[in-house]
């Protein structure tokens, strides 16, 4: 578990292979509730290969003083996100 919020990662390795490869993040909040978005690709075993890049937004809570994960919402293509943007734009009146 982590200890700071610079210590999340969506990275995840399975016998030596880094399964899931994080890109990027972005803290969206912090707090004793703390919300982080990633960019990521996943290893395609078959083709030897990372996929295309995936999206996740995942909150933690922070109790006796290690980061717990709690929800967490995949985004699996391109579409999916530029849908989300356009509705969130459309809602808060930034388009």
């Amino acid at each position: 578990m982590a200890a700071t919020i610079d210590e999340l990662t969506i990275s995840y390795s399975e016998d030596g292979t880094e399964i899931v490869k994080e890109l990027n993040k972005v803290v969206l909040s912090k707090g004793a509730w703390s919300t982080v978005m990633y960019r990521y690709q996943d290893w395609n075993r078959t083709k030897g290969e990372y996929g295309p890049e995936k999206y996740s937004i995942r909150r933690y809570q922070k109790r006796d003083g290690e980061y717990l994960s709690k929800s967490k919402f995949n985004i699996s293509s391109k579409a999916q996100a530029r849908a989300i943007i356009d509705a969130l734009e459309k809602w808060t009146g930034e388009e």
